[in-house]
């Protein structure tokens, strides 16, 4: 049994390291939607945004490494586990959910009040190559699952003693990063399906089945569909 002095030491080490993960997956994202990723390259060259995918994942990758490196903690921590039957159906009911009645409900409604959808974006989306979309969907679905739900949920959890507090501060700063490529429209339905994910997400706390949701649901709008449409 660790004696105070340890606990307050441990206590202090897993402070830092939340306030380090947040500060990276968070702050890394935020200069993706800044003029720096003009080191990248042109915005709009399709070799750019392979590299804007390439260092989402390289920020997930540094909080693999906080997690298991800094904090001496298995990947369990964040709700991450093997992708069996029962997280992949846990992910697919999900996904249908999301897919087949909330959203369609929030873009009706949306479009009610005559506050622009997913369109702009779609449109822009669209024209590019299919590996790039395939390639844009499996990074959704793994490194913001873990940068926006996994790690911050759970680390937010034990520094406030709630997890709906947790998912209060999380969701917003998930939904938000959305309103520069796909404007104020999506980001509404962002609040309401990140908090559903979210909710989801501390009930079932298999980070897994999220990503499995996350990765059917894009899959279905950027790939699926448009070329289901294209083949009619």
């Amino acid at each position: 049994m660790p004696c105070p002095r340890q606990s307050e030491a441990m206590k202090s080490v897993s402070v830092t390291a939340t306030f380090v993960g947040l500060a990276v997956a968070w702050g890394g994202t935020a200069l993706l939607l800044t003029p720096a990723t003009r080191l990248l390259g042109a915005p709009e060259s399709l070799a750019t945004m392979v590299l804007e995918q390439l260092v989402l994942w390289a920020l997930a990758g540094a909080i693999v490494a906080i997690i298991v490196v800094w904090e001496k903690r298995p990947l369990a921590s964040i709700g991450l586990r093997s992708l069996g039957w029962q997280s992949a159906g846990w992910g697919l009911l999900l996904a249908a959910a999301l897919f087949c009645v909330v959203m369609p409900l929030l873009r009706l409604g949306l479009r009610v009040t005559g506050i622009p959808v997913f369109e702009a974006g779609l449109s822009k989306i669209l024209i590019l190559p299919v590996w790039f979309r395939i390639f844009a969907v499996v990074t959704a679905g793994i490194v913001e699952d873990t940068i926006f739900l996994g790690f911050p949920v759970t680390r937010l959890t034990q520094l406030t003693g709630s997890p709906w507090m947790a998912g209060a501060v999380s969701v917003p700063v998930f939904a938000l990063f959305h309103l520069p490529n796909w404007g104020a429209g999506p980001v509404l339905i962002y609040l309401v399906t990140g908090g559903i994910t979210t909710a989801f997400f501390i009930w079932r706390q298999d980070l897994s089945a999220n990503m499995m949701a996350h990765v059917t649901v894009d899959a279905l709008a950027l790939v699926i569909v448009p070329a289901l449409s294209r083949a009619a």
